[in-house]
Order: C-alpha cells, then structure tokens, then sequence
C-alpha cells in the first residue's frame, strides 16, 4: 500500500507523461506535493521504485517510467479495455475513428510524417519538408493533426528530451506556460523550448543551464506545434 504522497506523487508523474510524454522534474513534483526540499522526492521515487510502481530509465536525466499504478487507480496504464481503432484518413497525421473488426480486438497505427531536424541547442532553419513516416499506436495521439522532428542538441536534456530522439508535435499555433513547443523565430529559425510568458514577451527557456533563456517579442515567434510524446532508439 502506497502513502498519501507516494500514490500523490505517481498520479502527477502519469499526467505530466500522458499531458507532455516528458518526466516531470523534480522541481516541479517538488511544487507539485508541496515539499519543501528535492531530498523529499528523492525518498519518494525511491519508495516507489522498490514497490515496483515506477522505474528510472539509466543514462537519461531524471527519466521515469510508469510499470503500474495502484489497483482500483484507473487511468489508461491501470486498466485496458477493447480499442476502437483509428487510421490515416486524408490530411497527413489527422486522425479518424472507425469501427473494429468484428470479434477482433486491434491497435491500429497511424502514418506521422518526420519534418526533418528541430534544435535542442542553437536554433537550426526553419522546419524540412516531410522526409519520411513513422507509425505509431493510434491511442497514443489524440485528435488532431500532428508531425515528428528528429531532435538535435542537448538544450532539453533535463527535460528528458535527448539528442536524436523524435519528438511528436501536435500542430497548433497557440500554447500555455510551461508547454514545450516547437518555435519559429523570425520566420527563420526553429526551436524545441519550454515557453514561458513574460508580460508582453514570450521567454524560450532551455532545460540546461548551459543554455541561456531566450527573450523576444510576440511579433518574432509563431509557435508551430505544442510536444505530445517522444520516441527513442535504443
């Protein structure tokens, strides 16, 4: 049996995962349960990696996996039921339900076009053209339109984002504080950041203190998509 802030603390780890596909950090749980220190969470996740409820993923900076989660704790890593499919349907990445088949229990995969490379460093030209697909599980997405970039640099590194991996962007033009989003600056150059609102001003925070925050003014920055999940070669 979990504490009231171990089993606290999973559930804020499962929806920053399920929200953003990126560990939160300890900060933020910190923030998130209340603590006044990050040895408090240090015992936590300890806690709950010797119940078997999470697993902390080697050579990636403060990478957690959810195994289980509480019996009777809901949500989609609890309990599975029947899918109902989706599939490509028209517009690149958009997704469209459809009816099962009968007696057949499927996971259908949707086509996400890859764009090229996004910066996780030094912002790079503006976003490729579509270079090839990669197909993932369509209960992994939600409704939408969406694309993947192949990240290059190391600016997200505690965000749990590495370089090359592919990162999957839900498009949209529009995004809250503390979003990672991908970035368009100048109608030149292309970023993944954290963003962050500053008044009038957009901030384009690194999770790396080797990077500095960048600070613009509305006019300069088009956000281009908001990050939905990541995917990783090992």
């Amino acid at each position: 049996m979990l504490t009231r802030k171990q089993f606290e603390l999973l559930r804020f780890i499962q929806e920053r995962l399920r929200e953003t596909g990126v560990p939160p950090s300890f900060d933020e749980m910190k923030d998130a349960l209340d603590l006044r220190s990050k040895s408090g969470i240090h015992r936590l996740i300890m806690a709950l990696e010797e119940r078997g409820f999470i697993r902390r993923l080697p050579n990636r900076a403060r990478a957690l996996e959810i195994i289980k989660l509480p019996e009777g704790a809901g949500g989609p890593q609890a309990t599975r039921g029947r899918f109902s499919p989706s599939v490509v349907q028209g517009g690149l990445g958009k997704v469209r339900p459809i009816a099962p088949p009968p007696e057949e229990d499927v996971r259908s995969t949707v086509a996400i076009p890859v764009m090229g490379r996004i910066a996780a460093g030094t912002p790079i030209s503006a976003i490729q053209n579509r270079s090839h697909s990669v197909a993932l599980p369509a209960d992994m997405l939600g409704p939408g339109e969406h694309f993947a970039l192949e990240v290059r640099g190391d600016s997200m590194v505690e965000a749990g984002i590495l370089d090359g991996d592919t990162v999957v962007i839900k498009r949209q033009d529009t995004a809250n504080t503390g979003d990672i989003v991908v970035a368009l600056i100048d109608d030149e150059e292309a970023t993944l950041k954290r963003l962050r609102k500053r008044g009038s001003s957009i901030a384009l925070e690194a999770a790396n203190p080797a990077y500095e925050t960048r600070v613009l003014g509305p006019d300069r920055v088009k956000i281009q998509g908001r990050l939905v999940n990541l995917m990783r070669r090992y």
